[in-house]
């Protein structure tokens, strides 16, 4: 398997260390050997709708931040998932910029966003909110919406419960929540033996050439790449510049914080008990694929602080990243969402 890492690590993942993987999961972008694939009309006509890209200072930190849409309309804040970057949502976004003020961030540590010596869940909270304000999203007359993928779900759900008097509704795309701390330590080790997670003492690797680099981008939980356009994609945005280590050159590596997990305070983020399901005021709802191994892991008995009878909306042939898998479904439901949904 690959000794480097894709951008989307998680900690909720089923670990199959001893089944190898295909190649279209292990490498789905090798084949084009650096070359972006085809691209439907509406994807393009998607990403040409470039936005504003700023920074926004929260917590010492500058964050970066994509916006689309004018200010004064209902505001709505995507956060994507664990090691990924804003322009994950930069192909869905601009759908909704007609009638929205649309932000998309770089959580702290990700993306172009500043890293830290620590993470915790309560300061990507100060951060969304931070970010919320500054950008516009409350100006619409009502609090933003917040839409958050996988690690980021779990961020949009954690305000949500800290800090409902912030938030409109929360609306989770294929979130999952990691196992007790004991057994975490047990899929750590796991996940060491692959030998394709950076530690302290193996940085992300720094490829010579952006073919070399796209040719190692996959996706955690390991799944094809159900459109390779979108992968590439966001593989490109994924990386960054960097000096080679014989100091001979420009070298390409991904833009993450490679140490990131070890510094997360995750541990009763929710505070007491990690495991009892907390007070949920906001109005919640959780999309997720059907091929989803995050969402099977937590058929399987995983504990999960979603309330019960929450709102559970399934997209058809889709794995966890079902922005690459089915866009344009996830779109038309995010959009049936905000239309009808809450009840007024």
């Amino acid at each position: 398997m690959a000794e480097d890492v894709k951008p989307e690590i998680h900690d909720d993942r089923p670990v199959h260390a001893e089944v190898p993987l295909p190649p279209e999961v292990q490498a789905p972008l090798a084949i084009y050997r650096g070359e972006p694939p085809a691209a439907p009309q509406w994807f393009k006509d998607a990403v040409a709708q470039e936005p504003e890209r700023v920074f926004v200072e929260s917590l010492g930190s500058k964050l970066e931040v994509l916006t689309w849409g004018e200010v004064g309309k209902p505001g709505l804040l995507f956060v994507h998932g664990n090691s990924a970057h804003a322009d994950w949502w930069s192909f869905i976004a601009p759908f909704f910029a007609e009638h929205y003020r649309v932000a998309s961030m770089s959580l702290a540590g990700m993306g172009a966003s500043d890293w830290r010596e620590k993470y915790s869940f309560t300061d990507f909270a100060e951060d969304a909110e931070a970010v919320s304000r500054a950008v516009g999203l409350y100006e619409g007359g009502r609090k933003p919406t917040y839409i958050g993928h996988s690690f980021g779900g779990g961020q949009v759900f954690f305000a949500a419960v800290r800090n409902p008097e912030r938030m409109h509704a929360a609306i989770m795309v294929d979130t999952g929540f990691g196992p007790p701390p004991e057994e975490l330590a047990k899929r750590q080790a796991q996940m060491e033996a692959i030998r394709n997670i950076p530690t302290v003492d193996r940085p992300s690797r720094v490829y010579a050439t952006l073919e070399e680099a796209l040719g190692r981008f996959r996706l955690m939980p390991p799944q094809p790449a159900g459109n390779a356009y979108i992968a590439d994609f966001i593989a490109r945005k994924s990386l960054k510049r960097v000096p080679m280590p014989d100091g001979k050159g420009q070298g390409w590596t991904w833009r993450f914080d490679p140490n990131m997990w070890a510094k997360l305070d995750r541990q009763r983020a929710m505070g007491g008990d990690p495991l009892e399901v907390p007070e949920v005021k906001t109005p919640m709802v959780h999309i997720y694929g059907a091929k989803s191994r995050i969402v099977e892991h937590r058929k399987s008995g995983a504990p999960s602080p979603f309330p019960p009878g929450m709102i559970e909306i399934e997209i058809p042939d889709a794995h966890h990243h079902i922005m690459i898998d089915q866009p344009l479904a996830l779109v038309a439901a995010l959009r049936a969402l905000l239309a009808a949904w809450p009840p007024k």
